[in-house]
């Protein structure tokens, strides 16, 4: 059955469409980044948090009915959606409802991915959508989700998967497609070491973004189906979606920019020297994830704050930013920041210098400081003289060193003990 693709027709299939967000996951690769928060609510692009963009894509898309799903220290991510995210209204069937791991079903936390929908089954049950869209929230992109409902229905699919096009040397990473000319996915294999290829191009794979759309009756027999199997260990990637392909219609969604149809922006941000490379993009004169983008804004919660400022215009202590981000409530003082992105409310003191780093809100720089290169974390209090990214072994007796050389810094690795991160 083909169905013509209008707005009124997409419409129609966001309303019907209950999107599930994946917000547990632990984040260890990021490090002490992950020491007090899960890895979704991490601060990202000067304002944002990494859960704002599955969670705006929602909203452009027209998906208003959104669950997130929490386990992992979870308090900031729950606070930041109490306060960012209340604008939906209910009377109109319109909410962003938290789903906490709970043991509603069995009396075990989320054991994985397809577990965690299968513990909100009933949930899902009394909200009884038509399609279920199932979200990684720990990604940073913009993504049109009605335009692949719409191909879901289009393809007669019981289940869509989101994907992308990577050079086949890094498709061992993800889950990778085997897909025939219609776009119907032939085999599913999770991370393998030969990965398999486009039919029209031997060179790129196509790999899954860990999105999912899926028929309701359908995801909820599945879910039953894998929950009773005491061999699977409850994973999409791993278990449901390759147990599933041989009989059912199973297809391959390529992801495009939602604004000019390219090739579209997408960065799992998973480990602290992608996360430094990710926002340090953002300083570029024409990056390819464009936040100033009124045509696919992302949403947050909008603290007040008061414009940043820039003081003292002397020779030698001039407040100054060049190539740079500086985000609200910040104070330059005599300083000098060069392509370095400021998260709100940093203060940089005089004759200090902040090169090619990330500064994380409510970060106090003292005088005379040098950093470089590095991630200095919410809250950290840096003591006149402190030179960050300059004399790697030096670093190394403090502080966390990335492969690529990126120096991340926390309050409890300068001695103090605020354990009130957000």
């Amino acid at each position: 059955m083909r169905h013509t693709r209008s707005p009124r027709f997409v419409s129609r299939l966001t309303r019907d469409t209950l999107a599930l967000i994946m917000a547990g996951g632990r984040g260890s690769r990021l490090k002490q980044l992950t020491l007090w928060r899960a890895k979704p609510s991490v601060p990202f692009g000067g304002k944002f948090r990494i859960i704002d963009f599955p969670l705006s894509n929602c909203i452009n898309s027209g998906i208003r009915r959104i669950g997130v799903l929490t386990q992992y220290k979870a308090h900031s991510l729950i606070v930041h959606i109490q306060q960012g995210w209340g604008m939906l209204r209910g009377e109109f069937g319109e909410f962003v409802e938290l789903l906490p791991a709970q043991q509603r079903i069995e009396t075990s936390w989320y054991a994985g991915t397809a577990d965690a929908i299968y513990q909100n089954i009933d949930i899902i049950r009394n909200h009884n959508p038509e399609y279920v869209l199932i979200l990684a929230g720990d990604h940073v992109y913009k993504m049109d989700y009605g335009a692949m409902l719409a191909s879901h229905v289009e393809q007669d699919a019981d289940i869509t998967v989101g994907c992308l096009e990577v050079p086949v040397e890094q498709a061992s990473a993800f889950g990778v497609m085997d897909i025939d000319e219609t776009h119907r996915i032939r085999r599913f294999v999770e991370k393998p070491e030969q990965p398999p290829t486009l039919p029209d191009d031997p060179t790129m794979s196509l790999c899954s973004m860990g999105i999912y759309v899926f028929n309701k009756d359908f995801l909820l027999d599945r879910l039953l189906e894998d929950a009773d199997d005491n061999q699977s260990s409850h994973d999409f990637g791993k278990d449901v979606i390759p147990a599933l392909i041989d009989n059912y219609q199973a297809h391959a969604y390529t992801f495009q920019d939602p604004v000019n149809g390219n090739k579209g922006y997408w960065r799992d941000v998973g480990t602290v020297d992608a996360f430094w490379e990710a926002n340090m993009e953002l300083i570029g004169i024409t990056p390819e994830l464009n936040l100033y983008d009124l045509d696919w804004p992302i949403w947050t919660y909008q603290e007040q704050l008061p414009p940043a400022k820039f003081i003292f215009d002397e020779d030698d202590r001039r407040g100054e930013a060049i190539d740079s981000m500086v985000s609200g409530g910040c104070i330059i003082s005599g300083a000098t920041v060069r392509h370095s992105l400021l998260f709100s409310s940093v203060c940089v003191e005089s004759y200090s210098l902040v090169e090619d780093s990330l500064i994380l809100p409510e970060v106090e720089i003292g005088q005379n400081c040098i950093i470089r290169h590095a991630i200095i974390e919410k809250g950290c209090e840096i003591p006149d003289g402190t030179r960050i990214g300059v004399d790697a072994q030096e670093d190394a007796k403090r502080f966390y060193i990335s492969p690529k050389g990126v120096v991340l810094v926390t309050p409890e690795m300068l001695g103090q003990q605020i354990h009130h991160v957000r």
